[in-house]
């Protein structure tokens, strides 16, 4: 169901990740993008994984809700890897026709898996952990040097909070509209492709009547409270760096480090 997915939601919580400072997690979410595609061998792959796994235990948050927010990318991991698996160099273990596996097409597909998995495990750690409010301060303070260059920092940072905070609801507004057009005798899971992708209009339109009219209540809450962007306004919460960010930057270039050595030592790589 479109309601089971967690993408996006935000559970509050006292956990060791919840009082990092989001701008901290927020770089070390960059870092991890980056060496997360800079694992060439099997070692550093599993370092990488085991960090993942050591801050999702950290967060404190049910592996049900980081299972559910696999549930977006699922046919997209399966689809990929195929296409990993026949595209290796080396002799084929199994060939049919134009088609070969190898050992090298093998061990593509599993890094393109675990890597797409852990990218997505991550994002929705920070999202998890991390407040709309906090997410919109820790952005527009990093994003702070373009305002010299007259770079509208506070408004692409509410719009890119307003954006994440919309998912859920409109994965929940989707779930509605489905089971209301289910119940008037709609059919959407029997046919041909061509027949399923019509039986998504009336869900699609009343979809996005639904988004504009959400935008334009936003729009008029934040009218009626005076809102007048980012000039003037102060904080009711401050966020400051402490020393538990500093313990995670920490734990994060020994990660890093640990990669860079694996991959320099070990010469097996895909």
């Amino acid at each position: 169901m479109v309601r089971d997915v967690s993408f996006g939601q935000y559970f509050p919580g006292k956990s060791p990740i919840h009082r990092l400072d989001p701008r901290a997690k927020i770089l070390m979410f960059i870092a991890y993008i980056v060496i997360i595609f800079c694992t060439f061998n099997f070692v550093s792959l599993g370092i990488t994984a085991a960090f993942t796994v050591l801050f999702l235990v950290c967060s404190q948050i049910s592996f049900k809700f980081y299972l559910k927010s696999l549930k977006l990318i699922i046919l997209i991991v399966v689809f990929t890897s195929v296409l990993n698996l026949f595209y290796g160099s080396g002799d084929p273990l199994w060939q049919w026709g134009i088609f070969k596996i190898t050992q090298d097409g093998i061990n593509r597909a599993i890094f393109v898996t675990v890597r797409i998995v852990c990218l997505i495990l991550a994002s929705s750690c920070l999202t998890f952990t991390t407040s709309p409010t906090e997410l919109t301060d820790a952005i527009e303070r990093l994003m702070k040097p373009l305002r010299v260059i007259r770079v509208p920092v506070h408004e692409i940072a509410m719009m890119m909070s307003l954006a994440l905070r919309f998912v859920p609801t409109l994965l929940e507004e989707t779930d509605k509209i489905m089971q209301a057009q289910k119940a008037r005798g709609a059919d959407m899971e029997s046919g041909g492709f061509v027949k399923r992708v019509r039986a998504l209009i009336p869900i699609l339109i009343p979809l996005f009547v639904s988004a504009f009219r959400r935008a334009y209540d936003v729009a008029t809450a934040m009218e009626c409270r005076c809102y007048r962007g980012g000039a003037g306004r102060t904080r009711m919460k401050q966020i400051h760096l402490s020393a538990r960010d500093f313990v995670a930057f920490a734990i994060l270039a020994a990660v890093i480090g640990g990669v860079i050595v694996c991959n320099i030592l070990l010469t097996a790589s895909i």
